[in-house]
């Protein structure tokens, strides 16, 4: 069974850096779009920022010129540079992915048991 392990959580004070890893636990076949979302107490799970294989990026709105997504395609890994961090990016982080497990089948979403992310004024 597939699983995508995450790492790199903690508290940090405001306009510290954090980095996000997330690999899958098993082996893959391939990865397609990987991304990280996150969700504060009391709203709901929204997008930060996703890859594709190819490289291209997409990020929300409140993160653009503080976090950057990255990914290894060779360790089907993808990872989130956070910068300049504020309190309102205090949230549990999960990581997504499309993965293909089988040469047969096709990707499917996984989901990270997430990570939390403090940030303190």
């Amino acid at each position: 069974q597939v699983q995508l392990v995450e790492s790199g959580g903690g508290l940090v004070q405001a306009g510290g850096s954090l980095r996000l890893s997330c690999t899958p636990s098993g082996t893959i076949v391939s990865a397609n779009v990987m991304g990280w979302y996150r969700q504060a107490p009391g709203e709901q799970r929204e997008l930060v920022a996703t890859i594709t294989s190819g490289g291209d990026t997409n990020s929300a709105d409140s993160v653009k010129g503080r976090f950057t997504i990255s990914r290894d395609n060779a360790k089907n890994t993808v990872y989130l540079q956070m910068n300049s961090l504020k309190p309102e990016d205090t949230a549990v982080y999960y990581c997504n992915a499309y993965l293909r497990t089988t040469y047969w089948g096709n990707h499917r979403a996984y989901w990270g048991q997430g990570t939390q992310v403090t940030v303190s004024s």
